[in-house]
């Protein structure tokens, strides 16, 4: 595994990191929580020493899972990640959507980082996560009804106490990132990319990599798409998002396991999936620090993992980089 510092934090996390949005089952049709404990463990035991979480991931119960699994753990070997701004339990805030928790009950969902539910929101976390500290405290989302300052002078608080190590954003364009640099030096952004969602590289990479920001990327997968397993036909569980994606329609499932099937020789031939070839693209990108990866059990962890455990060449990389080119989506 490699292990990368998030910025100008005191963290390191290792490239690939596991992401525990799917283990809270919310919007991914529920979830086994023997198999998502193992998951982690499996992880870990092959090097990823990261989890990058959030309260909203099942109401709380994302948080929870991850604080079974990583009990035993000398907590110094674990990188913990996870989130704020998400809220369920209030109507304060910019109103994000409607939603259904885990049991099917109606929840609406708030956009809402002041300062007083900043520091609530982690102690709420701390308690799941049966911690004393949180390795990277993100806003999920822009919250527009409360002044980006206001937001990272909480961080700034936390961080004071030592609650934090390190502050970051999510969801962040170059122009808010900006912003929020003016209050506080965040050692993140965690925003959405993949072989087939790229448009971070346009404006955010170029600033990040100009001001030392660290890229956590998440859906290197496309919510599983890229693994090449999902077909048109494909039957997803009851409350899974997925189907309502631009990715997931039928048409763009057919051209990107067009794509997949161009490159899958070359994984042929080093021996890797599918994957791991493509998580292993991901992480070799400018400016892309980490890459998250979430998994529902412990082969699909493990596997995962061991994308950090080989390299591609020049040529490889290109030879990837010209199918891309040629992969046009529905949109």
């Amino acid at each position: 595994m490699e292990y990368r510092t998030l910025g100008n934090s005191p963290v390191q996390a290792s490239a690939v990191t596991f992401g525990a949005w799917a283990i809270g089952g919310w919007m991914w049709g529920g979830s086994d929580r023997a198999d998502a404990i193992e998951a982690i463990r499996a992880s870990f035991d092959e090097g990823v020493t990261s989890i990058d979480t959030a309260p909203i991931y099942g109401q709380g119960h994302s948080e929870v899972l991850v604080g079974e699994a990583i009990k035993g753990i000398p907590r110094e070997k674990v990188q913990l990640l996870t989130k704020f701004g998400m809220r369920w339990d209030t109507r304060q805030g910019d109103f994000a959507f409607h939603t259904t928790d885990n049991d099917g009950n109606p929840l609406d969902v708030f956009k809402y980082a002041a300062k007083e539910s900043v520091i609530r929101e982690c102690e709420d976390s701390l308690r799941r996560l049966g911690t004393d500290y949180i390795d990277l405290l993100q806003i999920h989302w822009p919250d527009k009804t409360t002044p980006v300052s206001e937001t990272m002078e909480a961080l700034e608080i936390l961080l004071q106490q030592g609650k934090i190590r390190a502050a970051g954003v999510s969801n962040y364009s170059a122009e808010l990132l900006k912003e929020a640099r003016q209050t506080l030096a965040v050692a993140s952004d965690q925003v959405p990319y993949s072989m087939v969602e790229r448009s971070i590289e346009k404006e955010l990479v170029p600033y990040c990599l100009e001001t030392g920001t660290s890229i956590i990327a998440y859906s290197p997968l496309q919510r599983g798409l890229l693994t090449g397993k999902i077909k048109p036909d494909h039957v997803f569980a009851p409350g899974d998002h997925r189907p309502g994606t631009l990715f997931y329609r039928p048409e763009n499932i057919r051209r990107i396991n067009a794509f997949l099937d161009k490159i899958r020789p070359l994984a042929g031939d080093k021996g890797v999936s599918l994957s791991q070839l493509v998580i292993r693209w991901t992480i070799d990108r400018p400016g892309i620090t980490v890459a998250l990866a979430g998994a529902r059990n412990a082969a699909q962890a493990a596997e995962n993992a061991r994308a950090a455990a080989f390299s591609l060449a020049a040529d490889e990389r290109n030879l990837i980089d010209t199918a891309l080119g040629e992969l046009v989506l529905e949109s």
